[in-house]
């Protein structure tokens, strides 16, 4: 156990995440998520029973989101429905991502195929027990560090 890490971060989570590099990527998905053809030859990682705002609350407290691209974080809209719109689900887990420093407009929806095309993509897909379909977000990590030096 380590002090101030939440209990829901593994040590393979934790290696995972600190492995990452900047504008690496990694999928948070619902129970759902076809993670058997779009995981082949990526890390992936386990929460079963867990919730989708749980886990993003928790991968969420240690991973720095980029700054550097207008949308850090990408989430599969919901098919047949409006542009725009978003589940209740979304709305929670974006929120929880908002009081980890999210700001309004950095967040975008796609297509579910397109979404598809960009976990190829990702180093890692994190399937949580999440039961509300629809439930599948691409992170890119940021950077940690200090301004540079004139």
């Amino acid at each position: 156990m380590l002090k101030g890490i939440d209990p829901l971060l593994s040590p393979e989570l934790l290696k995972l995440l600190a492995g990452m590099g900047h504008d690496d990527a990694v999928v948070l998905a619902d129970a759902n998520f076809a993670v058997m053809s779009l995981g082949a030859g990526k890390a992936v990682l386990r929460l079963p029973g867990v919730g989708l705002a749980r886990a993003m609350d928790a991968v969420a407290s240690v991973l720095p989101l980029a700054e550097d691209v207008p949308h850090p974080v990408v989430y599969m809209q919901v098919g047949g429905s409006e542009p725009g719109y978003r589940s209740a689900l979304q709305r929670e887990t974006l929120a929880v991502l908002a009081r980890h420093g999210l700001h309004e407009g950095q967040a975008e929806g796609v297509e579910r195929y397109a979404f598809y095309e960009r976990v190829r993509q990702a180093c890692a897909i994190v399937v949580t027990g999440e039961l509300e379909p629809w439930g599948n977000f691409l992170l890119r990590k940021g950077v940690l560090g200090l301004a540079l030096r004139p």
